[in-house]
């Protein structure tokens, strides 16, 4: 039974639903309005209570009564018109929401192909207007662009930028701020090429000698080279007589001997390196989606007995590869550089012999990207190393000497970590020489 309660002229409507006491106000009404509108919640909970009628979704049982079983009117005068979710909001707002859970160099990628996007479409353009054809009409411009060495921008690298922004949609459909699928179904990209198969530096330089190769041909090769294990060695060699600074060459050990990427490097701790059990302990960031995952790869005796070395000289702090916060000559680290590089060198005798002192109690840092790129290309330019193209020949060429001496592929692919299908079929090659041999024992053994 529905109950009315007069305040001072104003009138309030009390009601139980579901055991629970609820009420709302009617205002100064008269008794008689008053009395209808009991009548009106009376009716409408007996109905509620015979299943006959239901409250909405998304509406409360007050606001069910008070407005006779309808949603409240809204004054089209007052109602704001919704907010068009334009490119770079969705960009802003997928952006801060992942920021957290993505890696640095995963950002800076999906902050790159908006870039692109952006570019093309503009920061306004109204997300819920696009479609396949304008989809289409970007893929046709990015494909006229130039890319790196000077060949026309990959297929590869387009898609990767329409996959970045359907991500990016379909999170915004969870979200409830789009509506209907991506409009990327029958969209056509350039006609592209197969990455070469990985090469020695032999095949490689042979290729190159009998010509009718363009540059970006010839990025394609040293992209795909690989080093057999007396050039791995000999690799070695040079850089530890040659390394300018005491953590580059263990590191490239480390890259050598177990295939971690750069990335895997730069995160490696002391506290991942078991030398009583042999092995190492690298953290992933590819193989499970938004999960730290980890793999334990084992040491060679080579390998243990140049960590063993340098454990004993690390200058200390956690990370594994790393060198003094304050690294002569270098922008970044030096104890004397100013905002963007300026020179603020100390002028008294007293202040030098101060920063010669927080120099020799720096702290040691974790490498970033662009300083162990650096190290490596500083370290090999000059030399027969030089066409190596960075951190990653030194995995191909991990997982080919695995190959070649007959490692059982999925311990292969333990050690190495993520492998997509096609990456795995360009790793499952052997050596030229063990190939030729396997041919010969077929043909020439009779």
């Amino acid at each position: 039974m529905t109950a009315l309660q007069n305040r001072h002229g104003s009138y309030r409507v009390i009601f139980r639903y579901h055991g629970k006491q609820h009420t709302f106000t009617l205002g100064e009404v008269s008794s008689e309005e008053a009395e209808t509108k009991a009548a009106q919640v009376d009716y409408l909970l007996m109905r509620l209570k015979q299943r006959l009628a239901a409250v909405p979704t998304g509406m409360g049982i007050v606001d069910y009564l008070q407005f006779d079983g309808k949603p409240p009117a809204v004054n089209a005068e007052q109602a704001s018109p919704p907010t068009k979710l334009t490119l770079a909001r969705l960009r802003d707002r997928y952006l801060e929401t992942h920021r957290a859970s993505l890696e640095a160099n995963s950002l800076a990628t999906i902050e790159m192909h908006f870039r692109h996007l952006t570019r093309f479409f503009g920061e306004a353009y109204p997300i819920a207007e696009l479609s396949l054809a304008e989809l289409q009409r970007y893929v046709d411009h990015r494909a006229k662009a130039t890319g790196t060495n000077g060949r026309k921008l990959s297929a590869e690298t387009i898609q990767k930028e329409i996959k970045t922004l359907r991500t990016a949609w379909n999170w915004a459909i969870r979200m409830k701020l789009v509506v209907g699928p991506y409009p990327s179904i029958g969209l056509r990209y350039p006609k592209t090429a197969e990455k070469p198969v990985f090469q020695t530096l032999a095949e490689i330089e042979r290729q190159i000698k009998a010509g009718d190769l363009t540059e970006a041909e010839h990025a394609d090769l040293y992209d795909a080279l690989y080093l057999q294990l007396n050039e791995t060695a000999e690799l070695l060699g040079y850089v530890k007589a040659n390394a300018a600074h005491d953590f580059i060459y263990p590191m490239f050990c480390m890259a050598a001997h177990t295939g971690a990427r750069r990335s895997e490097l730069i995160r490696l701790k002391i506290s991942d390196v078991d030398l009583a059990g042999k092995t190492v302990t690298i953290h992933e960031r590819k193989r499970v989606k938004g999960t730290a995952t980890t793999r334990r790869v084992p040491m060679s005796a080579f390998l243990i007995g140049v960590m063993t070395h340098w454990l004993a000289e690390h200058p200390g702090g956690p990370w594994l590869f790393c060198h003094e916060s304050t690294v002569a000559r270098s922008r970044k680290r030096s104890g004397t550089t100013g905002h963007f590089g300026q020179s603020k060198r100390p002028t008294s005798g007293n202040a030098r012999k101060a920063a010669v002192k927080q120099r020799e109690t720096a702290v040691t840092g974790p490498l970033t990207k662009d300083e162990a790129n650096h190290h490596f290309r500083k370290t090999v330019a000059g030399s027969k190393w030089n066409v190596l193209r960075g951190w990653h020949a030194l995995r191909h060429s991990f997982v080919s000497a695995c190959a070649s001496r007959g490692v059982d592929q999925r311990l292969v692919e333990a050690w190495a970590g993520h492998m997509s299908p096609e990456m795995s079929r360009r790793y499952a090659h052997l050596y030229p020489s063990i190939q030729q041999q396997a041919l010969s024992g077929v043909f020439d053994a009779a």
